[in-house]
């Protein structure tokens, strides 16, 4: 082991390091610290946010059914309507309907269904943004490389 003395740029002390310690510092001095961050995904915001989608997908549906005036004695179209009404149901007679008559069909536009549509969407925005307030965490990763 190969010893020197290394005189401290302020003078006012002398120490000696060994010449092992000095490669250790050179290569501390040579690292390089590379941190990534990324946010954790949520199983909580996951299943939430799918039970929103599906409920405004339901209401689409709806929409579209009524406006297209799809046949009501349909099992498709009557699945529909029995999974809807609690939604849209509150919305109902805040505007009129407005009907077509067609050769076969019956139009409706329905400005309730849209409406439950709206207020669903701000109640999912709110509800995700506070699972993602009190649930969020950030992982850090940190790496030191040493550049030779």
């Amino acid at each position: 082991m190969y010893c020197y003395k290394y005189t401290a740029p302020n003078k006012l002390r002398n120490f000696t390091i060994s010449f092992l310690e000095e490669k250790i510092i050179e290569n501390m001095v040579k690292q390089k610290e590379v941190r990534s961050t990324y946010e954790e995904s949520h199983v909580a915001q996951a299943i939430i946010g799918t039970i929103f989608e599906l409920m405004e997908v339901i209401l689409a549906l709806r929409f579209i059914v009524k406006l297209f005036g799809a046949n009501p004695q349909s099992s498709f179209v009557k699945g529909i309507y029995s999974a809807t009404p609690f939604f849209v149901g509150i919305f109902q007679g805040i505007f009129s309907q407005s009907t077509a008559q067609g050769v076969e069909t019956t139009a409706v536009f329905e400005p309730g269904t849209l409406i439950a549509m709206i207020i669903l969407s701000i109640i999912a925005w709110v509800v995700l943004k506070l699972v993602k307030s009190c649930d969020s965490s950030r992982v850090e990763k940190t790496e030191y490389k040493v550049n030779e």
